[in-house]
């Protein structure tokens, strides 16, 4: 192997200088600063697939009966991963398999005093991740829920409601979402 120490490397035509050819790993040794003032391209990575949604308008969550929410309206959704008119869930798609962070808030408003509520996170139908609060007198109530998952292509992600006394969520953006994006790994 031999050694070559400059200051500078220019391309001797055009704009574009290229390091080895395809297949050649280009190793950078520890404690080695990269220093970038221009573009940089094809680093690092996206947090893609993501997606966050709402409910525009109220659900009724019948008393004592685990209720799939239905996130309704999409902010955005980077690989029309999740479903907002049918299954109202995330599925993971083709290649995108990894580790994926997600959050959900169901809220709604009281008249009367109200019994421990739960919020659901389930994966492939399974409960993965719940949080509860208890509420009482007359407010509006927000229960929310954050969770980490691995998953693998075609894995889904929905959101549940239970409480013991029933209510209707408050829709509109802000009161009821669900959001969920891939982690750089």
């Amino acid at each position: 192997m031999s050694k070559l120490e400059t200051n500078q490397v220019d391309p001797a035509t055009g704009t574009t200088l290229t390091l080895g050819t395809s297949g050649d790993t280009i190793a950078i040794p520890s404690g080695v600063t990269i220093a970038n003032s221009g573009t940089d391209t094809g680093f690092g990575g996206t947090n893609t697939p993501a997606f966050s949604a709402y409910q525009s308008s109220a659900q009724t969550i019948s008393s004592g009966t685990a209720t799939k929410v239905q996130y309704n309206t999409e902010h955005y959704d980077s690989d029309n991963a999740y479903d907002n008119s049918s299954n109202y869930r995330f599925t993971v798609p083709s290649g995108k398999a990894g580790k994926y962070f997600f959050s959900a808030i169901g809220s709604w408003g009281t008249t009367s005093n109200e019994n421990a509520a739960t919020i659901d996170l389930r994966v492939n139908g399974t409960v993965k991740w719940f949080n509860r609060v208890r509420g009482s007198g007359t407010a509006n109530i927000l229960i929310t829920t954050s969770a980490v998952f691995d998953l693998s292509a075609s894995d889904y992600v929905e959101v549940f409601l239970t409480n013991a006394t029933g209510f209707d969520t408050l829709g509109g953006d802000g009161y009821s979402n669900f959001l969920g994006y891939k982690l750089i790994g």
